[in-house]
């Protein structure tokens, strides 16, 4: 049998993705999620937990790019612990899911209802969001070419065949 480190979930940007780029010119982008637990409290309260996610390659730019604090985010990835010694000495672990996946499930900057961001709010507007890296948006306001007569016209060069 074969246990595997896996982690789903799915939660609200606490602020922008903060993207940076390693020497080698890699993206890595890291979020806090803010995910809501499955029960209240004594006080009939809902709490959250706020994972620390880091968000490697095109979909860190992609998630940077298109997604801002309060958007509605899934992740799936793994679960890692690292450590490192702190200016003192002193040893730091650090906790973090380290993403496979990225799905756009609420992005405000979508929802003036034609499936693309709003002009002011991406570096790539005119193309929208990126697919890439198991990206999707499943927002049911996204605006899906199918609809309708369920065909839609593809150009023979974006065919992998």
């Amino acid at each position: 049998m074969s246990i595997k480190n896996n982690v789903t979930l799915i939660g609200r940007l606490v602020k922008d993705a903060d993207l940076r780029y390693t020497p080698n010119g890699v993206a890595v982008a890291t979020v806090s999620l803010a995910v809501q637990r499955d029960f209240k409290n004594a006080n009939n309260e809902t709490e959250c937990d706020f994972p620390n996610v880091v968000v490697w390659k095109k979909a860190a730019e992609n998630l940077a790019n298109h997604c801002k604090k309060g958007d509605l985010i899934g992740i799936q990835g793994r679960l890692q612990t690292r450590s490192y010694d702190d200016t003192n000495g002193k040893k730091v672990y650090v906790t973090e899911v380290v993403s496979q996946s990225v799905d756009f499930l609420r992005v405000k900057a979508w929802e003036n209802g034609n499936g693309q961001p709003n002009q002011g709010n991406s570096q790539n507007s005119n193309n929208g969001p990126t697919r890439g890296n198991n990206q999707s948006n499943r927002d049911s306001d996204y605006n899906d070419p199918f609809r309708g007569n369920g065909s839609i016209d593809i150009n023979d060069d974006d065919l992998p065949f």
